[in-house]
């Protein structure tokens, strides 16, 4: 079924999009940030000045290091939860990397808000069978050694005691993120929305989105600008061979805009003839049933389902096409297109460099040329003229007599 939240005005509401990821949650974050003036005309808050604003509000009630970006996310939740409780209408705050917060960092975020605020908890949820190695890829887009053999592994084993398997769980496990964040909340303030299966109208999540979040009828700018595109699986092969190369060498800040973003989602995620990641066969069984006991505890919680919970029932792939044993010929035409992406960049940088060292020269002589005396100065700008320079001559012609 479809069920939109009602926003009617006078009550104090926090819509709380906790994930999970690679569900169109950067697609959706996108929309909310570049339409956020328009929004709030219709008495919604989308608190954020920059992008990532939400991104950094959950690493700061989280306490998480990410490649040194935890030092800018300092304060980030306390302010935006400062400007939810200041807000008298409807405020959105959506970021994935929620879904893995522990109880008590949930508790503190719910408290956060003040008192007299009626919260709705969204989830975003996608079948297994296209979430398993959309995580592994992930991993490898934030530096990640990790085959995919090794990954599946990890994520198997019952106890859960790797860091990989402990944060695929806390990010994909349906009912427990619901025990954690949905605890105290009745079932029709708990929504979940689900990722139509392959084949469904391009614009059916977003529809989705767009009912449950009280969109409806607001003219938003739908125009994708941030995404978090998929690759295929001889360039993510290619992405992890990298890693093996760079990871030692290439700081988090650095890696970010060279590696993730200019080769991953700029220039490999254009790839898209390439074999898609999926599932070895003998793995689809286990996932396909662990997906039916969520589907039917879903059900009997009672909660508001955005969609179709068979969405969760992922469907096989006919084929598989291993990562781990992609051969180099498979490998050779994302890699060309690897080097011309950075030698690109590199033409860019050192266009950029000697721009910047023409500027420097130029305020290095303006700096000198401040500093001048009036005579020096005078003698400067008479030299700039003939006239001037004649005038120099005779007067130096007289000094000397």
């Amino acid at each position: 079924m479809t069920s939109t939240v009602p926003l009617e005005t006078g009550v104090r509401r926090v819509l709380l999009h906790v994930g999970t990821p690679k569900t169109g949650t950067s697609y959706l974050q996108d929309v909310l940030f570049r339409n956020r003036d328009l929004l709030r005309e219709h008495g919604i808050l989308y608190p954020a000045d920059r992008f990532d604003g939400h991104f950094l509000a959950a690493l700061d009630l989280m306490r998480l290091t990410w490649g040194g970006l935890e030092t800018e996310a300092v304060g980030a939740w306390d302010r935006l939860a400062a400007e939810v409780r200041d807000w008298p209408h409807t405020s959105i705050i959506s970021h994935e990397i929620l879904s893995t917060a522990s109880p008590t960092q949930i508790d503190r975020a719910l408290t956060s808000f003040g008192d007299g605020v009626e919260v709705h908890l969204i989830l975003s949820v996608r079948d297994l069978v296209r979430q398993v190695p959309a995580e592994w890829q992930e991993n490898v887009k934030h530096r990640s050694l990790v085959s995919y053999t090794h990954f599946l592994e990890m994520i198997r084993d019952p106890a859960r005691d790797t860091r990989i398997g402990s944060w695929f769980w806390g990010a994909q496990e349906i009912p427990d993120i619901l025990d954690r964040w949905g605890a105290i909340l009745p079932p029709e303030q708990v929504h979940l929305v689900t990722v139509p299966r392959p084949g469904a109208a391009p614009d059916e999540l977003w529809r989705r989105f767009s009912g449950t979040f009280g969109l409806d009828g607001i003219d938003l700018d739908l125009t994708p600008e941030r995404a978090n595109p998929s690759l295929g699986v001889p360039e993510t092969a290619l992405l992890r061979l990298i890693n093996k190369r760079v990871t030692s060498v290439v700081a988090p800040p650095d890696y970010r805009p060279l590696v993730r973003e200019l080769l991953a989602h700029q220039t490999l995620s254009r790839r898209t003839k390439s074999a898609r990641l999926g599932l070895p066969p003998a793995t689809h069984e286990w996932v396909q049933e662990l997906s039916r006991t969520w589907a039917d505890e879903i059900q009997k919680r009672g909660y508001d389902v955005v969609g179709d919970l068979a969405d969760l029932i992922g469907q096989p792939a006919t084929t598989f096409t291993d990562p781990d044993t992609a051969p180099a010929s498979d490998l050779l035409p994302a890699s060309l297109d690897a080097i011309k992406a950075l030698l690109v960049e590199g033409s860019r940088l050192r266009e950029s460099e000697a721009r910047l060292v023409r500027e420097l020269d130029e305020t290095r002589v303006e700096l000198e040329l401040a500093r001048r005396s009036p005579a020096e100065k005078t003698v400067q700008a008479m030299q700039t003229h003939r006239s001037g320079r004649a005038a120099l001559t005779a007067y130096r012609r007289l000094r000397r007599r």
